[in-house]
């Protein structure tokens, strides 16, 4: 941008439109906090991390930090990502305190403590695309067996298809109708299979990370309403990843906590189908004046029912 507005004669550095990028995340800081409560009421919340460069001044290279994505389900519609400087586990759990209910997330360690802590109502439920990596990744060294496990999370993935318009109930009576006895034979060939590989080799991780996780692999047939797979928190990275390779890093904790703000108001504008630059020309434009009791009216979602009420939003 810095390179567009010389060429139109303009000279505006990129350090004031970082400077302004920040002002709008503070400002907007109220909706991004009650967007965070709002998703934390869902009855299942997907969370994925990612790494990013960070600069600090007192290296001299970046260091990296992490930008963690929370996915709300259809009562919770947003996502939500948090910055945090490093991948210890405080950084989700101070997102989540409060939460009780469903998390999907890859077998992460920082996690167990919060799963095992009986003071929280956390229950876990794993993702079988992080499993089926493994399987994929073990096809170089062991074919036969990869190609086995490949096509009974292939079969898995059918019933999802079929269920996918279904109701909540249906898609549960489908599971346990046609996915448990998939599920039990994959469980039985895994316990034939492991004692034959070696432990540390590709198939004996990948048999040892889902035996590891089955009770938690298992949990979504047990109810219509949970997912497979953490697929869309996955997604919801990629905007990260692909941005990465453009802006490179940021340039402190505060730029992280920036594009972590402004890229949640982004994301959930997508999600809901909204056109990002007119609701967020409208929020900045209102939120400095805008009643705080009243500040669910700048939920993407709210303000789209407002709008289309009145008749000024039409999607694009």
């Amino acid at each position: 941008m810095e390179s567009i507005f010389q060429r139109h004669g303009v000279e505006l550095s990129r350090k004031t439109m970082c400077d302004w990028m920040a002002a709008c995340a503070e400002l907007v800081s109220p909706v991004w906090e009650r967007m965070k409560e709002v998703v934390l009421t869902s009855k299942a919340v997907q969370t994925d991390d990612t790494p990013v460069p960070v600069l600090d001044r007192q290296l001299t290279r970046t260091r990296t930090g992490r930008i963690w994505t929370y996915v709300g389900d259809r009562n919770g519609p947003y996502i939500v990502y948090d910055y945090t400087g490093n991948r210890s586990r405080e950084g989700p759990e101070e997102f989540l305190r409060g939460y009780n209910g469903f998390l999907q997330a890859d077998a992460y360690a920082a996690y167990d403590a919060m799963f095992t802590n009986p003071r929280r109502s956390l229950t876990e439920i794993a993702c079988w695309a992080h499993a089926r990596r493994y399987f994929f990744e073990a096809q170089s060294s062991d074919l036969c067996r990869a190609t086995v496990m490949l096509a009974y999370i292939q079969l898995l993935y059918e019933v999802e298809r079929e269920a996918r318009n279904a109701t909540a109930e249906r898609r549960r009576e489908l599971r346990q109708a046609k996915s448990r006895p998939i599920l039990e034979d994959i469980k039985k060939y895994l316990q034939t299979e492991k004692p034959k590989v070696l432990p540390k080799s590709p198939m004996g991780v990948a048999i040892d990370y889902t035996l590891s996780n089955w009770e938690a692999l298992l949990r979504y047939t047990e109810d219509g309403d949970l997912e497979i797979d953490n697929n869309r928190a996955e997604r919801s990275l990629r905007c990260i990843v692909v941005g990465r390779r453009n802006w490179l890093f940021y340039g402190s904790d505060k730029g992280g906590r920036t594009g972590a703000v402004l890229s949640t108001l982004i994301a959930s504008c997508k999600r809901l189908r909204i056109e990002p630059f007119a609701y967020l020309r409208d929020l900045f434009t209102r939120i400095s004046t805008h009643p705080n009791h009243r500040l669910d009216e700048l939920l993407p979602d709210k303000w789209l029912m407002a709008q289309d009420a009145s008749g000024a939003y039409e999607e694009t």
